[in-house]
């Protein structure tokens, strides 16, 4: 596992020069070994390394610095006061009580070692800790370094750097799982609210009092989470972890003052090895969250930290266990307990939201997870799976506000023109209840209010519902890029290209490497007839991804715009072979193959789908688009009329689709568009 400070890369860590060293006095002229041994495990003092026969230890700044100490000292007792003053001075915003308890906590974890059972580390009752383990290998005096400020590690004032729960959320309980984890014991999606008080710890950092009465106000701050690390060792497992992840990141988003990067673009560095200055420096953010999650039964073990990346300092971290039952009241009353310690101010929407006390039932909080997983992967298999998950957690916990919300998505989604495998009239209906019925339990919830804006816009026509509904996701969480992204697409719709390039923006800030807001924007430049720079977006996207069949697609319109062919029909089959020949997909290639001069392909496409749609659904709106690259515009107008009846969504994009370009003069188009009833 990555853990946060440790991992300010193998080179940083060689240029780190430790603290002073002491003989038998703390705080005097250094001292340095190259290397202690106890155990099998070396402390490499040059490297600032832990190692383990030969193998390096991921060990944080803090609690490296602590067992220096103690190496430094065996067999005596070294006082907290004593380790306040050394490791601790200077620093008043974190308490030092809760970072000594951790970074020792976090020691005891890398060396195996006990609190009860101690072969190394020894708690001295209310007075200290004493390495009890022989120590082979001497402190070498070493010359004085010229005097400078007592300062630290990678330009951090040491300080303080952890943060534990009070101690009687510390004690191990019996039982097999408290002897796998540490004996902090709260909260599961707690890591969320755990990360929210990573994130106060922060922006307390960067506060700074003018006068009595004047303070500087407190810029806006940026983080992103990345994917936990799952250390279960089982790969099917997988989908708790990331689910963990998006938790985590959806809480730390409802916190206005923040700029959260969004699910979708931290899931890109999963399994990446960079530097953390490196990822901080391509997202553009101040901060950054690693962790790992650890399930074994009905029991769940969250670590996380966060590191400051200007500085590289180590701001917080701590660990949280507990039962899978109840976590959202867990994770609530930790975050109250949190803020209430820093005191951050909170708008009061979420002081109430900390307030609240929810409970959740763990299996629909798993099926919860599941669904979202397959919901991530956006195919119409994975969301026909979605659905199934979303549905069972809904049953099994009838008060599950993102369970509902998850559910709407999945059945606006899969009625919707890029996938089209429903039918509105069997796929709307479902996806409005289900929102109505997230924004019922919790009235708040962002996630929610899109996925009802996204059912007026798509099959209820409502073009000022939509707006309103948009705008008020983005009000109440201002880091869910998905919100933007839809607003984006309404805007497109209604031909407001310039405020629909601004939404997409906005969500492409929150969340850069998100193929999917990626392919959006290449999307919109399409619809907008810019498309050079479309072509330049999609062909960008699928460096991301050459497997993603919508860029595909869309590229394959932009080529065919301009009437060059030759490049536009690859693309298109590309689009058919890797959606597996879906109506959308097999419409378009018909349509450009027609207007490319090959209408015998084009007819037998067409074929095809009447074919399929006595098999399965497939929207008129297809075959409409086959019938206007063939010439036929009483059949493609025919097809239009029937897609209205059936509320297909593709004729929300009646005003500004480039394929029905060539109907745009007809009588019967207009009416149809006047049917629609478009805002001016």
């Amino acid at each position: 596992m990555r853990w946060l400070l440790s991992n300010f890369d193998l080179e940083s860590r060689r240029s780190y020069t430790p603290t002073r060293l002491s003989d038998k006095t703390m705080g005097s002229t250094a001292a340095v070994t190259r290397i202690l041994h106890f155990g099998v495990f070396e402390v490499d003092l040059k490297a600032c390394e832990l190692r383990k026969q030969g193998l390096r230890l991921k060990l944080p700044e803090q609690p490296f610095q602590v067992l220096v100490v103690l190496l430094e000292n065996p067999g005596e007792i070294v006082t907290r006061d004593e380790l306040r003053n050394r490791l601790w001075q200077g620093d008043t915003f974190v308490d030092f009580d809760h970072g000594l308890n951790n970074a020792v906590m976090r020691l005891r974890e890398v060396l195996g070692d006990s609190s009860d059972n101690p072969r190394f580390v020894e708690t001295i009752p209310r007075r200290g800790y004493r390495f009890i383990a022989p120590v082979a290998g001497s402190f070498i005096p070493a010359p004085s370094p010229p005097h400078q400020e007592p300062e630290s590690v990678h330009g951090q004032v040491a300080g303080p750097q952890l943060i534990e729960p009070p101690a009687p959320e510390t004690r191990s309980e019996p039982g097999s799982i408290q002897r796998k984890f540490s004996a902090t014991r709260l909260t599961v999606p707690a890591i969320a609210t755990l990360i929210l008080a990573v994130v106060v710890g922060f922006a307390l950092v960067h506060y700074r009092p003018f006068s009595a009465n004047k303070t500087v106000p407190v810029r806006n701050k940026s983080l992103v989470v990345l994917p936990l690390e799952n250390l279960s060792g089982d790969k099917d497992q997988e989908y708790f972890a990331d689910g963990m992840t998006d938790d985590l990141i959806a809480n730390l988003a409802k916190i206005r003052s923040l700029r959260v990067i969004s699910r979708s673009t931290a899931m890109a560095y999963k399994g990446a090895r960079k530097p953390l200055s490196q990822i901080a420096s391509e997202l553009n953010v101040d901060a950054v969250v690693e962790g790992t999650v650890l399930r074994v039964g009905n029991r769940v073990r969250i670590t996380a930290e966060l590191v400051q990346v200007s500085t590289d300092r180590h701001l917080w971290a701590d660990t949280y266990e507990s039962q899978m039952g109840d976590v959202l009241a867990l994770q609530n009353r930790v975050s109250s307990a949190i803020v209430n310690e820093i005191r951050i101010n909170l708008t009061p929407e979420e002081e109430q939201r900390l307030a609240s006390n929810p409970a959740i039932a763990p299996e629909a909080y798993e099926n919860y997870l599941k669904g979202r997983y397959y919901w991530n992967k956006r195919t119409d298999e994975n969301l026909t799976k979605a659905i199934a998950y979303f549905e069972q957690a809904t049953r099994q916990d009838s008060r599950y506000a993102l369970a509902y919300a998850g559910l709407s998505d999945s059945y606006a989604i899969i009625s919707a023109e890029i996938f089209g495998t429903m039918p509105a009239a069997e796929a709307a209906p479902k996806a409005k209840a289900a929102a109505l019925r997230a924004l019922d339990i919790d009235p708040t919830l962002a996630e929610a209010e899109t996925s009802l804006a996204t059912v007026k816009f798509n099959y209820d026509w409502d073009w000022n519902g939509a707006a309103e509904g948009f705008a008020r996701a983005i009000q109440r969480n201002p880091s869910y890029a998905t919100a933007y992204q839809r607003y984006s697409l309404y805007l497109m719709a209604m031909g407001r290209s310039a405020d629909s390039f601004d939404q997409i923006n906005k969500a492409r800030e929150i969340d850069p490497l998100s193929i999917s807001i990626n392919f959006s924007l290449g999307w919109r430049l399409y619809m907008a007839r810019q498309y050079d720079r479309a072509i330049q977006q999609l062909r960008n996207t699928l460096e991301m991804d050459p497997s993603y069949e919508l860029p595909h697609l869309v590229l394959g319109l932009s080529y065919a715009q301009k009437g060059d062919f030759a490049l536009a029909i690859p693309e298109l089959r590309k689009a058919v072979e890797l959606s597996h020949g879906t109506p959308l997909m097999v419409s378009a290639l018909a349509n450009v193959s027609a207007r490319s001069g090959n209408k015998a392909e084009a007819e037998r496409l067409l074929a095809d789908l009447i074919s399929q749609s006595k098999r399965q659904y497939v929207s008129p709106y297809y075959l409409a688009v086959v019938y206007v690259g063939l010439g036929k515009p009483e059949e493609a107008i025919d097809c239009l009329e029937k897609a209205f009846a059936d509320r297909s969504n593709g004729l929300v994009f009646l005003k500004v689709e480039p394929e029905l370009d060539d109907l745009r003069s007809n009588p019967r188009f207009v009416a149809l568009q006047q049917k629609l009833n478009f805002p001016t």
